[in-house]
């Protein structure tokens, strides 16, 4: 049978040998960890502790009131050095709180409750206070992504397991190292949404992982491995349900819309260790490589790690490097420094050396229509970005330019080089401080 897919989409190269076959290793303690108290959708967190304290790793060191939110955690035990704002991989700067570890690692975890009388409250519950979020990047409160409303009800949950962004592959890894703990937190959430079957989609280009998955769930029968075309970007929600289910979400809606939930295993794995261990989040899996890189790794990494610290355990850079980009290649986010730190939404620093970076002369369209084939919404990426560079931004928002999901398919297959993400992103911002005002 044909691996499942969705219209549309680019097929890339997946650049994964490097690390593919390596296994999560841990670091030595960072001689300091800088923890941003904002790393959710939602407002950020106000600090619970003071220069001077000490803290234990798992300590809460940063919260607020607002449902839409997670608090914030120490990764390290140690003394409070600073709180202040700090350099961030978006470009801003954030309030964190800076941490010098004391080596001996104390840590404190959360009250793990009685397993036979878990409720969805409870479960619920551990993940806002583990401070669980989308870890795929999206960084939503994972708390209340598991409190869907009663007349939404949800009848299918969605472990994402493609990880198409070239380069990466911390998620694969996790699958073949934590298989246990990503199984038992599928059923988690099937037990807290109430939802009757359960879903691991995953690229055939991880076919060990699909094995194994396949033998450990051989009798559950109401859990499915479907194994998904390797197309980018099949990790995007709308298309992994449309592609394992065939249903569509609303242009305007979400998942639970249509009776769905869609997790990460990053994520689902963090639920289980919340529930099961107590374990807040803390710490987390990603990539560090490219040819850039001298020796490209998976690495634990606990939160607020800087980057430069997990570059100099990889080996330093090979070569002069010409771009550093914070997450995948495609989607994520080129960096000004190396004082950055790790935070709950990384998936991995991609290094690139200069020759694979220099900066492109874009050209007029030559209305060739690629990016219209490759679009997985449906859009029409170049009359999007005419209308923003006319300054007709209320024309690109008719044409659908808040529906792009900003894969970046339809920049990497123009052979005009235009930065369709670049004039998008621009028109968004426009349109989303509008809407607030």
């Amino acid at each position: 049978m044909r691996p499942r897919t969705f219209e549309g989409g680019i097929y890339l190269l997946g650049r994964k040998e490097a690390t593919q076959n390596k296994p999560i290793e841990d670091i030595p303690l960072p001689p300091e960890v800088v923890i941003p108290l904002h790393q959710h959708v939602g407002p950020p967190c106000d600090p619970l502790v003071q220069k001077g304290d000490r803290v234990l790793a798992g300590q809460k060191i940063g919260d607020t009131d607002t449902f839409i939110s997670a608090p914030i955690h120490a990764s390290f035990s140690g003394e409070v050095k600073a709180i202040e704002p700090h350099p961030y991989f978006t470009g801003t700067e954030v309030l964190s709180v800076v941490v010098v570890p004391d080596g001996v690692q104390e840590e404190v975890r959360l009250e793990v409750p009685d397993q036979d009388k878990l409720t969805p409250d409870r479960v619920r519950s551990i993940v806002r206070e583990a401070g669980i979020v989308g870890l795929s990047g999206t960084v939503f409160p994972t708390h209340v992504k598991l409190s869907p409303p009663k007349e939404r009800p949800i009848d299918s949950v969605i472990i994402n397991g493609c990880e198409c962004e070239p380069y990466l592959t911390g998620d694969y890894r996790s699958m073949l190292e934590s298989t246990e703990s990503l199984i038992v937190g599928l059923k988690i959430i099937l037990m807290t949404v109430g939802a009757k079957k359960g879903y691991f989609g995953i690229g055939v280009d991880k076919a060990e992982a699909i094995k194994r998955i396949e033998d450990l769930t051989a009798r559950e029968q109401n859990i499915e491995v479907v194994p998904l075309d390797t197309k980018y970007p099949q990790g995007s929600e709308r298309h992994l349900i449309k592609a394992i289910l065939g249903r569509e979400v609303p242009r305007d809606g979400v998942p639970m819309d249509i009776g769905v939930l869609v997790q990460n295993v990053a994520t689902t794995i963090a639920i289980t260790q919340a529930v099961r261990e107590g374990k807040p989040l803390m710490e987390r899996v990603l990539t560090v490589t490219g040819p850039g890189i001298k020796n490209p790794k998976n690495l634990k990494v606990k939160i607020g790690t800087l980057v430069k610290y997990l570059i100099e355990r990889c080996g330093g850079f090979e070569g002069e490097p010409g771009k550093i980009i914070f997450g995948g290649v495609m989607r994520g986010e080129a960096q000004f420094s190396l004082d950055v730190p790790v935070v709950k939404g990384s998936q991995g620093i991609v290094v690139l050396p200069k020759e694979m970076a220099e900066i492109s002369s874009p050209r007029p369209c030559v209305r060739c229509g690629r990016c219209v084939k490759v679009c997985p919404m449906s859009l029409i990426p170049t009359f999007i970005v005419t209308y923003v560079m006319e300054d007709k931004i209320d024309e690109a928002n008719a044409a659908g330019v808040l529906e792009c999901i900003e894969c970046g398919a339809c920049g990497l297959i123009c052979p005009t080089e235009i930065p369709f993400i670049q004039y998008i992103r621009f028109a968004k911002n426009i349109l989303l401080k509008e809407r607030k005002t």
